[in-house]
């Protein structure tokens, strides 16, 4: 049975992540993801990969931890997904802890979704050049699994350094939450096998795509191969992200793979938001039958 999920920008205008969290659990949702964004530069020298121009919600964001944290202090099953972390704006130490606090306290309910980030300024602006953003995205993740897994972790790299430390508390998933790749170059399929378990790409509908459409079905293929060549055991976790409600296409997604399916809500309040809870919700319940 395919797994169904929200996203949403959390921001200030927009209906409250406890609320939201609530409504989506009651109406049977596995997941809510949360994406982020620390800031945005007001140069604006980086382009917006969706084309045109950058809508406000986000540099309107609420921090995507504490918004999660807000949505398990009132549900008791519904997954808590970043959706995706900017592990390229966070040090690892600090956010290994985070994430370890939310899986403990939430029951083990944290999906992490991760991502290298496009806006060059606004990592420069956390002291990352643009080129070495995947390098230090690699690092981070691998340092941070040390700190979910070890009792005296440490790491020595280019981009992070650390003698042995103790933290805790460890996850309540042993190892860490599932690490989900929102990214989809040649570069990814090796990176899931090496570092993550699983494929986050971003729903793109072949009919308005800004950038060149996804090939979902060699994605998943090549992520398998690189999974099975890098000796890992299971399977990868496959989700489709940031979905539009068209029964059709997504169960063209499913049928190549992909396990959950994530619908795109608007940044915008409860009168808005719920009605399209209660369509998505009707639309996973006619494609899992």
């Amino acid at each position: 049975m395919t797994a169904f999920g929200l996203t949403i920008f959390q921001t200030d205008y927009a209906i409250a992540p406890a609320l939201l969290a609530q409504e989506a659990e009651a109406r049977g949702f596995e997941s809510l993801f949360f994406p982020e964004h620390t800031h945005i530069p007001a140069s604006r020298q980086s382009p917006w990969p969706g084309g045109g121009d950058l809508p406000k919600e986000y540099w309107h964001a609420h921090d995507s931890f504490i918004a999660l944290a807000t949505a398990a202090s009132v549900t008791k099953t519904l997954r808590l997904g970043t959706g995706v972390a900017l592990i390229t704006e966070r040090d690892p130490i600090l956010m290994a802890k985070q994430v370890a606090t939310l899986d403990h306290l939430s029951g083990g309910r944290v999906l992490l979704g991760v991502g290298a980030g496009w806006n060059a300024e606004e990592m420069h602006n956390h002291g990352v050049a643009f080129a070495d953003r995947w390098k230090v995205l690699r690092e981070r993740l691998l340092a941070m699994r040390c700190i979910w897994t070890d009792d005296e972790a440490e790491f020595h790299g280019e981009f992070v350094d650390f003698d042995p430390i103790w933290a805790y508390p460890k996850p309540l998933q042993s190892g860490g939450p599932k690490v989900l790749m929102g990214a989809a170059s040649r570069w990814t399929w090796r990176r899931i096998a090496e570092y993550a378990d699983g494929w986050m790409p971003i729903y793109q509908n072949p009919e308005r795509a800004a950038v060149g459409v996804i090939d979902y079905a060699d994605g998943i293929r090549q992520t398998r191969a690189a999974w099975a060549e890098a000796g890992r055991s299971g399977e990868p976790d496959c989700t489709v992200f940031a979905a539009t409600p068209n029964q059709g296409a997504m169960e063209g997604l499913i049928e190549m793979g992909f396990n959950r399916v994530v619908f795109g809500l608007p940044a915008a309040g409860a009168d808005e938001v719920l009605p399209l809870l209660d369509r998505y919700a009707e639309l996973a319940a006619a494609i899992n039958g």
